[in-house]
């Protein structure tokens, strides 16, 4: 009998301190190791509006700190010591501890209380990861570059798809985490670190993926609205139709391009990388016009004799148009155009089966699809 008052008595006192824990704020407990000179660390928060700091804590002579703050939801925060940022997501309610040594140059760190931050510690493992997989790279390609004196074309030809492969791998590596946490901010954390341009169509069906969750949440909720509105002009959807006015004043409708590839080519005079992208474009316009390739350049120029000018000068001799309104323009406005230099390839079907792609990637993808196109017409 006295054994089971005892062990009652355990439960009713551990139900006490979990009753009497603060479920209206969060706090975090931590320890600096090796702090120096070091006297005070910041608590800052992410959120839609961005990044900034909402407290500050003075160390104490045996390095220890703590904050107590509130949180409407669960959210993202960071602790800066000195120049580094430690990622951590926070809800009240939670009694999280963390520590670090100041002198570690790889920024390690421990931290217990919250599920949800040890899991951002998973994503930031892979980050690091390929960071240095591709800061080994980098170097290995300037090391050799230097002994040669030059960027040559021969060493960029080896250098890069190494480069573009990891990038990949990351991409991958981390959308796979994301997809696998769909309820857990961490996986949020993880969707938001990979390359938005090349991981678009995945990104959107994550978010789609997410809606039941987070609605407390305004970072995810205008994430989720953001990748929703590019849905209509992904990969896979029928490009929406539009007219703008063509250099000489007519009227063009991508509907004009019906039963025909085109590609519609965002672009400015001003643009320094559209400029170097022009003679890509024009090289591979001469190889596959005569196999059905349109190209519809469309400006973002404000000034019509600087967009003729750079037209002649770059012998871009394909139809373009403009609304001469830069990003607000209704053309750019519809294809929510953020950055140039931007392209849709649109098949004959008026379907999006290709997007920002340059460089050797259109190369590729042009060649691919004109090959595809004259099998299909051989065995007709």
């Amino acid at each position: 009998m006295k054994k089971h008052l005892i062990l009652f008595s355990v439960v009713l006192l551990s139900f006490a301190i979990y009753s009497c824990k603060n479920k209206d704020s969060f706090t975090i407990s931590g320890t600096l190791t090796n702090p120096g000179s070091l006297k005070k660390i910041f608590l800052l928060k992410t959120d839609s509006a961005g990044v900034g700091v909402i407290d500050s804590t003075n160390l104490s002579d045996q390095g220890k700190f703590e904050f107590k703050n509130k949180t409407p939801y669960a959210g993202f925060f960071k602790i800066r010591v000195g120049g580094s940022m430690f990622d951590l997501i926070a809800k009240n309610g939670d009694d999280i501890t963390f520590s670090t040594d100041v002198t570690d140059k790889t920024a390690t760190y421990q931290i217990s209380g919250s599920d949800e931050s040890e899991k951002m510690k998973e994503v930031n493992k892979v980050s690091n990861f390929y960071g240095e997989k591709t800061s080994k790279i980098a170097a290995e390609f300037q090391e050799k570059a230097q002994a040669l004196g030059k960027e040559s074309d021969s060493l960029i030809a080896i250098y890069k798809p190494m480069f573009v492969k990891s990038m990949d791998e990351y991409n991958m590596a981390v959308l796979k985490f994301a997809n696998e946490n769909k309820t857990s901010l961490a996986g949020f954390y993880a969707a938001n670190q990979v390359d938005s341009i090349k991981c678009e169509s995945q990104l959107i069906a994550y978010a789609d993926a997410i809606k039941p969750y987070f609605k407390d949440n305004p970072m995810v909720q205008r994430f989720i609205q953001y990748k929703m509105s590019l849905a209509p002009v992904t990969l896979g959807h029928k490009a929406p139709d539009f007219t703008v006015a063509g250099i000489d004043g007519k009227p063009i409708k991508l509907s004009d391009y019906k039963g025909k590839y085109v590609m519609l080519d965002f672009w400015a005079s001003w643009c320094v990388p559209c400029r170097h992208e022009n003679p890509n474009v024009v090289k591979q316009y001469a190889i596959y016009k005569p196999l059905g390739l349109n190209i519809l350049g469309i400006s973002l120029d404000q000034d019509k004799t600087a967009w003729k000018k750079a037209i002649d000068d770059d012998k871009l001799t394909w139809s373009h148009a403009s609304d001469l309104k830069n990003f607000e323009g209704p053309t750019e406005r519809l294809f929510h155009i953020e950055a140039i230099p931007s392209n849709f390839i649109i098949d004959p079907q008026g379907i999006i089966v290709a997007k920002n792609i340059t460089g050797a990637d259109l190369e590729e993808f042009l060649n691919k699809t004109f090959s595809k196109s004259q099998q299909i017409v051989k065995i007709k």
